[in-house]
């Protein structure tokens, strides 16, 4: 079960490009993610991946109770794989995760915890508000329970445990995406983070013609200029791919913590139904992972263009009008 994100033979990187680790694992002493830093960057975006990893320290495959189950359903499985060809392809920067998702996920606010599977912990941190309401629902900053499956843990967690993850993994690979967009506005004027995810498949709702395969969130129009969503929903019908936006994913802490349009920080969230890219059990990479990295090389492309064209004082005409 355990695997490390590497570098392969046919992988983003690149002479010249260069691979940057930070934070830990703390029950393996690994990095917790990496950074590609392309040596020639030919748009201002940041594609995050971060819940992709798959760096399982024994310790939490044996506090799981269905290890197998929980971790394909926790992972966004091997999209990871799929970023890397897309960067590849179109000189984006790219952060991943390689501690995975069910240590701590790293789309939620570090106070969305059930304090309920933590012990030693009373009184404030027991109560459920408005900051930690995935938490309530079992997929909080640390994920509890699963449908189908119910509790993920055999046994409960301690207070140690969760700040050893959040100093480890949460608060650095936060910082790093922080720091890397950043400089990317400082140099052009603009940049964009794009978060992708991977979902299940999803069922054809009331008037839907088709049933879509990836869904671009904005947070409804909160985390981006309104023309990166608009390009990238017309881009994908032109390709000839069904999309919704928004719905049923918005996207969430990521876009949250790292978006800021007024100050040229845009974010993005974009999920990929598995069955474009893995093998008939959602298990593998399939015959449909190089098709779907070349669609998204696409779209990422269109979405540097327009970030640029936004840095370069288009967001300001457009206010203007």
């Amino acid at each position: 079960m355990t695997q490390k994100w590497q570098i392969r033979a046919d992988s983003a990187v690149t002479s010249g490009d260069s691979i940057v680790t930070g934070g830990w694992i703390a029950d393996s002493g690994r990095p917790a993610f990496s950074i590609l830093e392309p040596r020639n960057q030919t748009i201002p975006v940041l594609v995050s991946v971060p819940h992709a990893g798959r760096d399982y320290p024994p310790s939490i495959l044996e506090n799981m109770r269905d290890p197998a189950y929980a971790c394909l359903k926790l992972e966004d499985r091997y999209v990871d794989r799929l970023a890397e060809e897309v960067v590849r392809l179109t000189g984006a920067a790219m952060i991943v995760s390689h501690a995975p998702r069910a240590m701590l996920d790293l789309n939620r606010a570090r106070d969305d915890v059930d304090w309920g599977m933590f012990s030693g912990t009373h009184g404030q941190e027991g109560r459920h508000s408005q900051s930690n309401r995935r938490a309530r629902s079992g997929l909080g900053l640390v994920p509890r329970r699963l449908p189908g499956s119910g509790e993920i843990w055999r046994k409960h967690l301690s207070r140690e445990d969760l700040d050893a993850r959040i100093e480890g993994i949460h608060r650095p690979y936060h910082l790093a995406a922080s720091r890397r967009l950043e400089r990317m506005r400082d140099e052009w004027g603009a940049a964009l983070l794009l978060d992708i995810h991977s979902m299940p498949p999803l069922k054809r709702s009331y008037g839907q013609e088709r049933v879509p395969r990836l869904v671009i969130g904005d947070r409804f129009g909160a985390s981006c200029h309104g023309s990166l969503a608009s390009r990238a929903l017309d881009y994908l019908d032109v390709q000839g791919w069904s999309a919704a936006h928004n719905r049923p994913y918005s996207g969430g802490f990521m876009l949250d913590h790292h978006s800021a349009p007024g100050r040229g920080l845009h974010a993005m969230q974009l999920e990929i139904c598995r069955s474009t890219y893995l093998d008939g059990n959602l298990n593998e990479p399939g015959a449909g992972l190089e098709p779907m990295a070349k669609l998204v090389s696409g779209l990422l492309r269109d979405l540097g263009a327009e970030t640029a064209r936004l840095g370069q004082g288009g967001q300001l005409a457009q206010a203007a009008e």
